[in-house]
């Protein structure tokens, strides 16, 4: 298997990965930010060298889709010529708007930058996997709890003043917290935890530390030195992990195989948004030092075309924004323009086809690139998503995730109601991952029909004033399952509904 082909790996700009509709590269500005012209001059270099589709993942990178060898090559050095220095290494994301977020507890930037010199220095990205991540979240209106990282540090306020809690294995709401610590400390954890992974090998996360290990970080302290740290290993016996252990491959309707893993391995569109996260999403206006405003806008399910995100930058340019933040949520954040420009360039995007509102019914909705786009993938999932937002909208109250295949990369936590795509077609999995064995199946090219049939028993059952998603809690899913397979059209349920 070359590399191009190989999964799991991060699709970089010096390491494309093979997909269903060519090479695909991801990229993520040093700086943080793009001028509009660099954003415009990226999108025409997709436009000429690859298929011309462009993507914001989970995590707030940007990829570019439909390469081959040649343009590949050809496209970096067009990176590089526009002169946009691309990160390396092991990953220490901060928030889009970090360091300029009067709401913020503190500014991450100077932690997460001493913690990529010491991990560079100390030549652990050779030896990490790569999909070994930090995330050093300073709070504020734009946090980071929907991304899931093997370190996390997040900033708090305490008497002693701001400290940082480290946890690792998870997302804001998932991750085990170890300590918290001064900043110092708090690097030194970090350090060590990757340290700790390295000498698992390459394949190895957070998840895989053994209790002792974990033990170990927790009862850090600000004074010890780093050889105060016991340099736990394999090779010396610790082969326990507080990871759940895989289980048999034998599985019933709706249970998933591996659920209790936090990381899966990841596809097309990277980045983890597992369920139940808390913090706003990148949508909508957020006031910023100095009186300034930063708008945030979203891509449908992370993609667009390249002509659209080039009209898109151009009406910024035109409107005064001086800078664009790649965003987690799969955004755009666009800043400097006056706040009288705000309204103007919400409607140019709304106009091209981009998420305005955070109201829209597609930012309920996950969705993986699917078929052609996905080598894996089994349904068109875009195409799916589409018909049922505009379907059937007044009922997406709760997560809809549909996925190409059982990878789940576009949510890989458990959702309300999830359409997955395998070799019997487009399966229905509730209230759990897309790992889960589905309840009912149907075509997949006939899977938002099902759903349609879904939302109107939603209508016909749920109680006054009761949400989609709580009367979902409540229906049982083998009649949900039974809904879904019914081959209906939604005007023929509701004809049913009234008989």
């Amino acid at each position: 298997m070359n590399d191009f082909s190989r999964r799991g790996a991060c699709p970089a700009l010096s390491a494309p990965m093979q997909t269903g509709d060519g090479l695909l590269v991801r990229l993520n500005p040093v700086a943080g930010e793009l001028s509009p012209k660099l954003l415009i001059g990226l999108a025409e270099s997709a436009l000429r060298l690859g298929n011309g589709i462009m993507e914001v993942t989970a995590r707030g990178s940007l990829q570019i889709r439909g390469l081959t060898a040649e343009s590949a090559a050809l496209l970096a050095a067009e990176v590089d010529a526009l002169g946009i220095a691309v990160r390396t290494g092991v990953p220490v994301e901060t928030g889009p708007l970090a360091g300029i977020d009067p709401q913020e507890i503190a500014d991450p930037r100077p932690l997460a930058e001493r913690i990529r010199v010491t991990v560079e220095e100390a030549g652990l990205a050779e030896r990490l996997g790569p999909k070994v991540s930090v995330v050093v979240d300073g709070g504020g209106q734009l946090g980071l709890d929907s991304v899931t990282a093997d370190v996390r540090l997040v900033a708090m306020r305490t008497d002693a003043g701001v400290r940082w809690q480290v946890s690792v294995a998870g997302d804001g709401e998932n991750a085990r917290p170890l300590t918290l610590a001064d900043e110092g400390a708090a690097r030194d954890i970090a350090v060590a935890a990757l340290r700790m992974i390295a000498e698992k090998g390459r394949e190895a996360r957070a998840r895989d530390l053994s209790e002792r290990q974990l033990a170990s970080l927790a009862s850090w302290h600000s004074t010890a030195p780093p050889s105060v740290l016991p340099d736990i290993s394999p090779s010396r016996g610790e082969i326990g992990s507080f990871a759940v252990r895989a289980r048999s491959s034998t599985l019933v309707i709706g249970e998933s195989k591996d659920d209790g893993s936090i990381s899966p391995l990841a596809g097309e569109m990277s980045g983890r948004t597992e369920g139940g996260v808390k913090d706003r999403g990148p949508i909508g206006l957020f006031p910023l030092s100095g009186n300034a405003i930063a708008l945030g806008i979203a891509l449908p399910y992370g993609s667009m075309p390249a002509d659209k995100i080039i009209d898109l930058a151009q009406h910024a340019l035109t409107l005064g924004t001086t800078e664009i933040r790649l965003a987690p949520g799969r955004a755009l954040l666009f800043l400097g323009q006056p706040a009288a420009a705000n309204q103007a360039l919400q409607h140019a995007a709304a106009t091209l086809g981009f998420v305005t509102s955070p109201t829209d019914p597609r930012t309920r909705i996950a969705a993986c690139p699917g078929t052609p786009a996905c080598a894996s993938g089994r349904i068109s999932t875009r195409d799916i998503a589409e018909t049922i937002a505009t379907e059937n909208a007044d009922i997406l109250d709760f997560t809809l995730h549909i996925s190409g295949c059982a990878k789940g990369c576009a949510h890989p936590g458990p959702a309300a109601l999830t359409i997955v795509g395998g070799e019997n077609g487009a399966g229905l999995v509730v209230n759990a991952t897309a790992k889960a064995l589905p309840a009912g199946y149907r075509p997949g090219y006939d899977a938002a029909r099902g759903v349609s049939r879904v939302a109107a028993m939603i209508r016909s059952a749920r109680y006054q004033g009761e949400t989609a998603a709580a009367c979902l809690t409540r229906l049982e899913p083998a009649g949900i399952a039974e809904a879904y397979r019914q081959a209906r059209t939604y005007q023929q349920a509701r004809t049913y509904q009234q008989e």
